[in-house]
């Protein structure tokens, strides 16, 4: 199998995802939710069930791009989420147009949060210091199992994988919020698993190569790995796609980050760490 021979290809493939999801960022910027942005967040228990379409009718009078979900056990409960602040009063008018459709009699909705900018801060340098803990650990990690230029790789191809996942959000208008940090430790952490399966397999062969015959080594290592990479995340992407077919909204959100995070790792440690590899063995002494 002929991988480290199409180097450019697979490296283009990556720079022209990267490049639509550059584009969309700039022009569009990605979709925060009210986690990142501040909001507002109600809760309001219906007693019965109805559709999103129906609940949009009160909804869309405020703020058409209001994000509802329902929670509970029966799913009889609405939750709204809106990048608007509203106040108690504005929050109040909200809940009185519910309870004069649906004959509630309750004085006041279940949950009725308000979320400064301050607290979206804060998750985005909470997530921007996770990722740069775990792509440090894995570096120091890689690179005392193996050595230093099978960790530069790793990392290269976790940047990879992280710059991909971001650009899902955007292309796909995905909500940021809190679980975006979940997503990308999540992705990081499936992805240097399959990257060490493919080192290691690679370590093993070069006891036995020719001196600087990296690229041959590298081939006869994903050749023998690559099926197991495959057929792993395969049974995961399976798991999460159904989690995506009948999960609801929140879920969903999620989820697909998740598939398309997945499926990069698994791409990265085959197409995009091992010709890193050969490239810094080729130009470096590492």
């Amino acid at each position: 199998m002929k991988i480290i021979e199409r180097t450019k290809l697979w490296f283009g493939l990556s720079l022209a995802i990267m490049a639509i999801g550059l584009v969309i960022i700039l022009t569009t910027g990605l979709n925060f939710g009210i986690d990142f942005t501040g909001g507002t967040l109600m809760e309001i228990n219906l007693h019965k069930i109805v559709s999103t379409q129906e609940i949009r009718t009160i909804t869309n009078e405020y703020d058409k791009d209001m994000t509802i979900n329902f929670v509970g056990e029966k799913k009889e409960a609405v939750q709204i989420k809106t990048k608007k602040d509203f106040d108690s009063d504005k929050r109040q008018e909200v809940f009185n147009k519910f309870k004069e459709k649906y004959n509630l009699k309750e004085t006041q909705p279940e949950k009725a949060n308000q979320f400064g900018a301050t607290v979206g801060k804060e998750i985005r340098n909470n997530a921007i210091i996770s990722t740069l803990i775990a792509a440090v650990g894995m570096l120091i990690y890689v690179s005392f199992r193996f050595e230093f230029s099978y960790g530069i790789a790793s990392i290269i191809a976790l940047v990879h994988d992280v710059i991909i996942l971001i650009c899902a959000y955007a292309i796909f208008r995905v909500p940021v919020n809190s679980p975006f940090v979940a997503a990308v430790l999540t992705v990081v952490g499936y992805s240097i698993n399959d990257t060490i399966v493919v080192f290691d397999r690679i370590r093993e062969n070069m006891k036995y190569a020719k001196k600087n015959d990296y690229a041959n080594v590298a081939n006869q290592s994903i050749s023998s790995t690559i099926s197991r990479s495959i057929n792993t995340s395969v049974t995961t992407l399976v798991a999460i796609t159904s989690l995506y077919v009948i999960g609801v909204d929140a879920i969903k959100d999620f989820t697909l980050p998740l598939i398309v995070g997945m499926a990069a790792g698994t791409y990265s440690s085959i197409f995009i760490a091992s010709p890193t590899w050969v490239l810094i063995k080729q130009k470096t002494k590492f």
